[in-house]
């Protein structure tokens, strides 16, 4: 049975209502989709460069600031091997290609504009997450 160790309502919904806050700011102000592997994916094929870098700098400086403070504690991943963590990088990035988008897109962007499209990816994101912990036993 799964337990959750660290429940953290308030910082849960700070982070959450940061991301949407982006999103939303994001779509009202430049008329783009915070989708990130889309966002990634177009610096290399998408004449708009600068933006796209800009947003993918903001995201790695941030994280770099807030762990860097020490205001939140970095997730310890010495027990888990390289090579799983290279191969559940390159899942998440084949899942991202061939769902269209990911769960950032889809999710947040794309359920907040009700599009039954990205309810479903959403939905089979969710599916194939909790399969994958069900069957290698993570969530015990």
């Amino acid at each position: 049975m799964m337990t959750i160790v660290n429940f953290t309502p308030w910082t849960a919904l700070i982070g959450g209502a940061c991301i949407g806050t982006g999103a939303l700011l994001l779509l009202l102000g430049a008329g783009k989709i915070a989708g990130i592997s889309g966002i990634v994916s177009g610096i290399g094929t998408q004449a708009d460069k600068g933006w796209r870098l800009a947003f993918v700098l903001g995201l790695v400086l941030m994280t770099a600031v807030l762990f860097g403070s020490g205001n939140i504690a970095v997730p310890e991943l010495a027990s888990v091997s390289a090579l799983k963590l290279v191969l559940a990088g390159l899942l998440v990035g084949l899942g991202a290609r061939l769902g269209n988008g990911c769960t950032s897109g889809h999710g947040i962007c794309g359920i907040g504009r009700f599009s039954w499209r990205s309810i479903v990816a959403t939905l089979v994101f969710m599916a194939a997450g909790i399969a994958t912990v069900t069957v290698l036993g993570l969530g015990a």
